[in-house]
């Protein structure tokens, strides 16, 4: 039995409905249904009855709810002892691909930063901030992600996205002349997906299914060697050199952004955590998001509401 598995009962148990929870946990839903399954043959109780229309508690899961609740409660104070106890507070810090190049010399001051080794997309990691496996995390997140988790967000970093195409032009692409490829895998792509699939509907760029995990790496660029128009290059990929065969070209009309969000708890009330969002964030100003002529999903927690 784990933390994990608690939050995730707690979870389903809230929301009645094992897709919601999933959604809300950014897990995929069959792998939250299975850490249910092993929860209950951890307890040897069944604690929810499902069917193809319908998800309740059953009487065993009401009864230990509130115990759960009470008990995930007593795991977050203790780990707040701990720390405490240690005198020098560590902040856990996870990442997907890109963290700021100065950042050991804006947080010495203030905190020791235990860099998480397990490179995770960015969904994965907002969701292990919230379930406090890492009390802060640069990722892409949206405003409804950070709603569900019970997150905040400062914008930390923001990559202006291009297009790699095949041929020798590299005058500025069109949005709408470009294509985005969406990969089957969302237990990877998930965010990826998410932005690409907007991207498309804002601005008229074509979408390509893929499944072979050629958002990146060198089956993207095959990608692009078999594709009539430039294909939007992820942010993930941003420092991989490119082919001799190919070019990268701006994406224009409009220009295309990808932010990045140092999230931490909404409740978090710690001075080590805070001093190193404020000292990673404060002086990083827009980063050219708030310029005309550019483009962010609608629900991007940076984007400034039409006035």
């Amino acid at each position: 039995m784990e933390l994990r598995q608690l939050r995730y009962f707690v979870a389903v148990a809230e929301e009645l409905n094992f897709g919601r929870a999933a959604a809300r946990l950014l897990i995929a839903g069959p792998s939250l249904s299975q850490q249910i399954k092993a929860l209950e043959r951890d307890l040897g109780v069944r604690l929810f009855d499902r069917d193809r229309r319908s998800v309740t508690l059953t009487p065993a899961g009401a009864t230990l709810l509130p115990e759960v609740r009470a008990l995930l409660t007593r795991a977050e104070d203790l780990q707040l002892s701990a720390r405490r106890l240690s005198g020098a507070e560590k902040v856990r810090l996870g990442y997907v691909s890109w963290l700021p190049p100065d950042l050991t010399a804006r947080t010495t001051a203030v905190a020791r930063i235990h860099l998480d080794a397990w490179v995770a997309p960015s969904h994965t990691q907002a969701a292990r901030v919230s379930d406090g496996s890492l009390d802060l995390a640069v990722c892409w997140v949206r405003s409804k992600d950070l709603a569900g988790l019970g997150l905040r967000a400062r914008l930390i970093g923001a990559d202006r996205l291009h297009a790699v195409a095949s041929g020798v032009q590299t005058a500025a692409v069109p949005a709408a002349d470009t294509i985005v490829l969406l990969d089957d895998d969302t237990t990877s792509w998930s965010s990826w997906n998410a932005y690409a699939e907007q991207l498309a509907r804002d601005t008229g760029a074509r979408t390509v299914r893929i499944s072979d995990g050629g958002i990146t790496g060198s089956a993207f660029f095959d990608h692009v060697r078999r594709s009539a128009r430039p294909v939007v290059r992820s942010p993930k990929d941003m420092a991989a050199p490119i082919p001799a065969d190919l070019v990268q070209r701006e994406i224009d009309s409009p220009a295309v952004y990808w932010t990045w969000s140092l999230v931490h708890r909404a409740n978090e009330n710690r001075a080590a955590v805070l001093a190193v969002v404020d000292a990673l964030c404060d002086s990083v100003g827009d980063l050219g998001i708030h310029r005309p002529g550019v483009w962010l999903p609608d629900d991007d927690p940076h984007r400034r509401s039409p006035t």
